[in-house]
């Protein structure tokens, strides 16, 4: 069967770029009606690394597991589970590394940008900063593919080199050990979705402060919203629908018919507030059931814990032929 893998890193509140570059499309994947096994895992042990708040932490992971189911997941057709219940993980992760030259971690690109931070800081330690999480995260990762004999991993072009790793560890211990002790995984690249306009024009993201979270309640919603960048030009005015933020927003969310008479509007004439009023609309009827769910669950995390402890469970499944047949080939045991 035709395996294909999606990791999700619990790293704060998620906002409408995450929804529409990497979780719609993912969740749609996960409905789709191939042969394919559709594997989600939440990987909260790649976040310490960073986060020393254990409230904090495990506030992170109860909720993106609310936000994937909340926004329709598939459980029962899907995997879905967190990184942390499936121990099989850590144990593969040493035995690649194990096969591992340094060099390769040297190369991996959170390591260099760490570096590379480090000198234009003018420190005299490259490493400052940077702990054995950070420097091994790539073979980590490469576990988490590797355990599932995973074939494809839906990635977006900052996270190919990955998915190179992992391949380029496979191929390794292939050539040492056998051909198929490891499944060489290919990087499916996600072209669809991955520029998001924020609030000020450029990408949605944490660290241009212009995000619209995507769990805030409707006032809130529309307060952001109403931040929008726009021009000075009048309500009347005649507005080009296709050199609008606001519109290029609203078109992910509306329907065709609805993107069409919107257009029309903007033509005639049309208040930035007005047209502001109308993304408003049609965002929060989007997230309105969605955001119901994901209170409630976040309220009763008994419902998530017991989503990923099954979850896991059939992760496990997977995870024991294929440690079986690497440990068997690795060390004769």
């Amino acid at each position: 069967m035709n395996t294909v893998l999606t990791g999700i890193k619990p790293t704060g509140m998620v906002h409408l770029g995450n929804l529409l570059g990497a979780i719609r499309p993912a969740i749609e994947m996960s409905k789709s009606s191939d042969d394919s096994r559709h594997i989600y895992f939440i990987a909260d042990y790649h976040a310490l690394t960073a986060t020393r708040d254990p409230k904090l932490f495990k506030e992170h992971v109860y909720s993106i597991a609310a936000t994937w189911v909340a926004l329709g997941l598939d459980v029962e057709k899907s995997i879905f589970y967190k990184q942390s219940d499936v121990p099989e993980i850590f144990e593969l992760q040493w035995l690649l590394s194990c096969m591992t030259p340094k060099g390769d971690m040297n190369r991996a690109h959170s390591y260099k940008a760490r570096v590379q931070e480090n000198e234009e800081n003018a420190n005299k330690d490259p490493d400052h900063g940077v702990n054995m999480g950070l420097y091994s995260y790539p073979i980590l990762m490469a576990a988490d593919i590797l355990l599932y004999d995973t074939n494809q991993v839906p990635v977006g072009k900052d996270q190919v080199q990955h998915v190179e790793i992992a391949r380029s560890i496979a191929q390794r211990v292939n050539q040492y050990f056998g051909d198929e002790t490891l499944i060489e995984p290919q990087e499916v690249l996600q072209e669809g979705g991955a520029y998001i306009p924020g609030l000020d024009g450029r990408k949605m993201s944490k660290s241009y402060d212009n995000t619209i979270p995507l769990w805030v309640t409707e006032k809130k919603l529309r307060k952001l919203i109403m931040k929008i960048k726009t021009d000075s030009s009048a309500p009347e005015d005649p507005k080009d629908p296709d050199d609008s933020l606001i519109m290029d927003i609203y078109k992910l969310f509306a329907s065709q018919d609805q993107v069409d008479a919107l257009a029309k509007r903007f033509r005639e004439g049309i208040g930035w507030g007005e047209a502001k009023q109308e993304l408003f609309e049609v965002v929060n009827e989007y997230l309105k059931e969605p955001r119901e769910k994901y209170n409630e669950l976040m309220e009763n995390k008994d419902q998530l814990d017991e989503i990923l402890k099954k979850g896991a469970e059939k992760a496990r499944e997977l995870a024991l032929p294929t440690m079986k047949r690497v440990r068997q080939r690795m060390t004769g045991f």
